[in-house]
């Protein structure tokens, strides 16, 4: 019998989708860098700036992961100097806005999911479904406003018993990763005080915001090699799946 490992006094898990449970964040990753790239060379010819393309995966590890999109694309922007109007909601992606650009990127995204579909993590998945049989609230929260398309493609939306994403986020007006507000509001939808809950993120902004949150404990989950800087940013440990905290009893 598969049990799962985590300490004494947890009574939920609150769990990222991309990059933790679902192997979308390459392809968020080369949504962003095709988005930002056409806009970076558009400028230079318009402009006559040098191009300098989005650097994988050093631009989207410090400016877009685990972030609302809009936030990337502000923070991508302002690491280059780069000012462009906010715009709104219904931006099209054609337009030159803060929207706008995240309309593309999601645009793009959408997409390549199209195309090449998703997969899961396997064991990982195998993690969430053990902790809810050991009788653990679960939760997804996510920065995409993709995660109910996902969650439902990939078959594992009924694991959770709250979802707060992108979506939920800008109906309720949360604060993006890093600020704890979306793992916040997941612990209050499911009853449970944050240092009774456990944050399971691959992104650095992730992971600080479980810290900032008090969460009683915050697993850093290493698919890139980024397990320093995980650590760096509040995990408690970091481990390369989920897998690796199940034991068989």
């Amino acid at each position: 019998m598969l049990t799962p490992v985590v300490p004494e006094g947890i009574a939920a898990c609150l769990f990222d989708l991309d990059g933790v449970l679902t192997r979308t964040a390459t392809v968020h990753a080369e949504a962003w860098k095709e988005m930002f790239d056409a806009f970076l060379l558009e400028r230079s010819e318009q402009f006559g700036d040098a191009f300098r393309p989005f650097q994988l995966p050093a631009d989207y590890v410090a400016h877009v992961d685990g972030k609302l999109r809009q936030d990337g694309v502000r923070s991508f922007l302002a690491s280059r100097g780069l000012t462009i109007p906010e715009g709104g909601p219904g931006d099209p992606p054609t337009a030159e806005t803060v929207h706008g650009l995240g309309a593309r990127k999601n645009e793009l995204v959408l997409e390549l999911i199209r195309t090449r579909g998703v997969d899961l993590y396997e064991a990982s998945v195998r993690f969430v479904e053990v902790v809810g049989d050991a009788g653990l609230s679960r939760a997804v929260v996510s920065a995409s406003k993709n995660c109910r398309e996902v969650l439902a493609a990939t078959g594992i939306e009924d694991l959770f018993d709250v979802r707060i994403d992108g979506v939920v986020a800008e109906e309720e007006g949360l604060q993006g990763k890093p600020a704890p507000d979306m793992f916040l509001a997941a612990a209050a939808a499911l009853g449970v005080e944050p240092a009774s809950g456990a944050v399971f993120e691959d992104a650095e902004a992730g992971v600080a915001a479980a810290r900032a949150g008090v969460f009683g404990w915050v697993v850093g989950v290493d698919r890139t090699g980024n397990a320093e800087a995980l650590l760096r940013h509040g995990a408690d440990i970091v481990v390369g799946d989920l897998g690796e905290l199940l034991e068989e009893r």
